[in-house]
């Protein structure tokens, strides 16, 4: 056993460099081949940020599928209507000709940004076909109705927690420019129970965990030992001929999602993490991670896998659908134009009790 001195830290020093190292666009060209079809959009302009920034569910002009939902002029029945004062109007021509390029080229796209997908909107469409946009408007409302891509939008959100940098986020020490990026990746239906997340410290495969990694459930399957060897064989192989030693800007240490083929033998990439409190261990807590790190300097070991291994198991037990403090009705984006907040939530209410 390593002495206290020399004993790694629980988590590898974060500075800016470390986390930029994690958006798409540095990543995925050097492992584009192992990894799904994308396209990445850079820069975005200030203007889109600011649309993603804003109150409210809308879409650009020019985006929608169906015809805009306009305010009242001053010439039509406003007797029950007090004036709105204009909200700002957005438009992304360009954008949404390379959006319907890569829909043309891949059939259908699901969005991301530098870091993070709109699962947590994922309701907004049918439930066969999760993220799957096939036109600008269906991209839009992803990434609008969506909480998780606020961490993604400005630099104080993305280098929190950095060496360096003032718990506000404002610098101390020069740190490289961030530019907002849209990702479109090939759509295709993913059997999420075969989505496993795999943890690298010290260039060193620590564990595996092998359940959807936002919407935990059983399945029978994983418990079968024969399985769970296949799959960290299959694991091991690919990370050693793949991902091994090509990590030079991480130090070797990382997080993968991993998504494995049917017949559980190979598979391909679905992203990068940082090795931070930021990303979820999932099954695993850092500090059994870290032990797991600690075990290895002093003997060989293999990598450990974690399942939901019953329908007792604590994960388990959310019959609740995932995300469900972000869902509320599809017909939300027609009543929510124009409104702020409280106005909008005022008439989501009353719509809700003349249904009743």
């Amino acid at each position: 056993m390593p002495s206290a001195v020399n004993k790694p830290a629980l988590f590898p020093s974060l500075s800016p460099e470390y986390v930029l190292a994690f958006q798409f666009s540095s990543w995925y060209p050097k492992f584009s081949g192992i990894s799904i079809k994308s396209t990445v959009i850079r820069p975005l302009s200030q203007e889109f940020q600011e649309y993603l920034d804003s109150d409210g569910v809308f879409l650009p002009d020019g985006a929608e599928d169906v015809p805009v939902v306009s305010e009242l002029s001053d010439n039509e029945d406003s007797d029950e209507e007090e004036s709105e004062p204009d909200r700002r109007h957005f438009a992304f021509p360009e954008l949404d000709a390379k959006i319907r390029e890569a829909v043309v080229q891949y059939g259908a796209v699901f969005p991301k940004l530098n870091f993070s997908s709109p699962r947590d909107a994922a309701w907004m469409l049918p439930a066969s076909s999760p993220l799957k946009c096939m036109s600008p408007a269906d991209v839009y409302l992803f990434l609008k109705s969506s909480d998780f891509i606020q961490h993604d939008i400005t630099s104080s959100h993305v280098f929190e927690g950095c060496e360096g940098l003032s718990p506000l986020g404002e610098n101390t020490s020069p740190f490289p420019q961030y530019e907002l990026e849209l990702i479109l990746r090939k759509w295709y239906p993913v059997d999420r129970s075969r989505e496993i997340r795999c943890f690298v410290r010290q260039e060193r495969l620590l564990g595996a965990n092998g359940v959807s990694q936002r919407d935990p459930n059983y399945y029978d399957f994983w418990i079968e030992p024969g399985t769970q060897a296949k799959v960290l064989e299959a694991v091991q192989t690919f990370w050693k001929a793949k991902i091994k030693g090509r990590w030079e800007d991480s130090n070797g240490d990382y997080v993968f999602d991993f998504l494995l083929t049917r017949d559980l033998s190979r598979g391909h990439i679905l992203d990068f993490n940082p090795y931070a409190p930021r990303t979820d261990p999932l099954l695993f807590t850092y500090e059994e991670l870290h032990e797991l790190l600690l075990r290895g300097e002093s003997t060989t070991t293999e990598p450990e896998l974690r399942v939901v291994d019953s329908l007792d198991h604590p994960v388990a037990t959310r019959n609740a659908p995932a995300h469900q403090h972000n869902m509320v009705p599809l017909e939300a984006l027609t009543m929510s134009s124009g409104r702020d907040v409280q106005e909008f939530a005022n008439l989501l209410q009353e719509e809700i009790q003349n249904a009743m």
